[in-house]
């Protein structure tokens, strides 16, 4: 059995003199005009106690609550399935370890793998992590393992900004190769774009990950992953599937960023004569 209660992050509030009050899972504080309603009825129901007394006035509150975004269906906790609990790891340890000790702790079975023996034995979930830009080429079969029915979820660093694309677990979900389309149609500079990802780069000193960033990038990896994998929906905003995240590696500052598929570009008809 289902029934509504306060989506995580938004709790009400007794305010001295003033009544009942919503803190909102953005921190803002709005109130709420109960009129002559049982103020316990509705913190009940909010709660998620069910109960076959509730008049019209109550079943408006909870409706506007409803409507608001307010209320999530109260359901019993989603376990990890057993036939999506085999994920591949690949890439850089100092995210992979982690990723993988989040990854067990929500129930699924990670273990790491070499490139060339990622998809042996059909797994159900391949994440790769590179501590580096994308090398061209390097990611093109990769793309391809939606269509086989295993979901796709990378990242990778370009000098002090990280970058967590979308899980792709579906043919005409968004791949690699998409991400990089869109990165040059997006920037004036995607000459010079180009020439940093295909390289030679002449460096200084070397960027390392701080075990905080380390964490937060297998934290944002873990937490898309374990959606998918339990049918969990996510907070609002962009859908995970069409959102690149960018990480300031410097300050642990994380921006969300639409994406879309690109479409393949139609052949050119052939002409007569």
């Amino acid at each position: 059995m289902s029934r509504s209660q306060l989506a995580p992050g938004v709790e009400v509030v007794t305010v001295p003199g003033r009544g009942l009050a919503v803190r909102t899972a953005d921190g803002e504080f709005l109130s709420v005009r109960t009129g002559e309603t049982d103020q316990d009825a509705l913190l009940a129901r909010l709660a998620g106690a069910a109960t076959d007394d509730c008049d019209a006035e109550l079943a408006r509150l909870v409706g506007a609550f409803e409507d608001a975004g307010y209320l999530i269906d109260r359901v019993l906790p989603t376990t990890w399935p057993a036939e999506r609990r085999d994920v591949r790891l690949v890439g850089d340890p100092a995210v992979t370890g982690p990723l993988a000790a989040y990854l067990r702790a929500e129930g699924a079975e990670p273990r790491p793998a070499a490139p060339e023996e990622a998809t042996e034995g059909r797994p159900a979930a391949v994440v790769w992590c590179l501590d580096g830009p994308v090398p061209e080429g390097l990611w093109d079969a990769a793309d391809r393992l939606p269509e086989r029915g295993v979901a796709w979820l990378r990242c990778h660093r370009e000098g002090w900004q990280a970058y967590v694309e979308p899980l792709a677990a579906a043919a005409g979900d968004v791949t690699s190769a998409h991400v990089r389309a869109r990165r040059r149609a997006a920037t004036p500079a995607h000459r010079e774009l180009d020439a940093y990802w295909i390289g030679p780069r002449t460096s200084g000193g070397t960027v390392r990950l701080t075990a905080a960033a380390a964490g937060l990038l297998a934290a944002l990896l873990a937490d898309d992953l374990t959606r998918w994998a339990t049918d969990t929906p996510g907070p609002g905003g962009l859908p995970a599937r069409r959102r690149l995240r960018r990480i300031d590696l410097r300050t642990l500052t994380v921006t969300d960023h639409p994406v879309l598929p690109v479409p393949d570009v139609a052949a050119i008809p052939e002409q007569a004569g």
